[in-house]
């Protein structure tokens, strides 16, 4: 006499969780070491640990693309004496512009915006006529850091939308007739009238 196993449920769903867990090994791995530790540890929706200067330095260096660049880039020549939480609401400026159909709609677009002019350009740094160099790799890392994380869909919670911001030590025109949204350490923040901004 022979058994079946046709009448033994237990093997069909043996069978059928072994091919699942394949199927979700496989997935998995196509899925990343780095992106499986960001959706196990995401960052706070509005807590003060995502602005935390020890755990942002606590998180493993990273590099990216050319938007990543550019944004490191500008948050080191634009903030990068600020503090965390300005640097943060710098980078949510430049998200903002790119979500706004007034401006380019990359990062580098947004940020070399009038380069080549001058002091005609949207961020100073870019035509100021100085070299950009950084002298600070340790400060540079950390705002790459930051930069991955608003990339990555961090919340722009800081600014109201903001698509503008001036230090305090500095009043230009425009300044008179956009609402101020925010204040953040040595920046004042701004939107432009009419700038549609497509939240994350």
């Amino acid at each position: 006499m022979t058994s079946s196993q046709s009448n033994d449920p237990t093997a069909i769903l043996g069978e059928n969780l072994t091919r699942l867990l394949g199927v979700e090994k496989t997935a998995l791995h196509r899925v990343g070491a780095r992106r499986l530790e960001r959706l196990a540890h995401p960052p706070k929706a509005a807590g003060a640990s995502l602005y935390d200067a020890a755990r942002l330095d606590a998180l493993p260096a990273v590099k990216g693309g050319e938007d990543w660049q550019c944004l490191s880039e500008a948050l080191y020549f634009e903030a990068r004496g600020e503090s965390v939480k300005g640097q943060f609401a710098v980078a949510e400026v430049i998200l903002n512009r790119v979500s706004s159909p007034l401006y380019p709609n990359t990062v580098c677009g947004v940020v070399k915006q009038g380069t080549g002019r001058r002091y005609q350009c949207q961020f100073t740094y870019t035509c100021d006529g100085h070299k950009d160099v950084v002298t600070e790799p340790a400060i540079y890392t950390r705002l790459g850091k930051i930069a991955r994380l608003m990339l990555d869909g961090a919340p722009r919670t800081l600014t109201g939308g903001a698509t503008h911001y001036h230090t305090r030590a500095v009043s230009p025109r425009w300044a008179r007739s956009f609402p101020r949204t925010a204040a953040i350490g040595v920046h004042y923040f701004y939107r432009q009238p009419g700038a549609q901004i497509a939240q994350n």
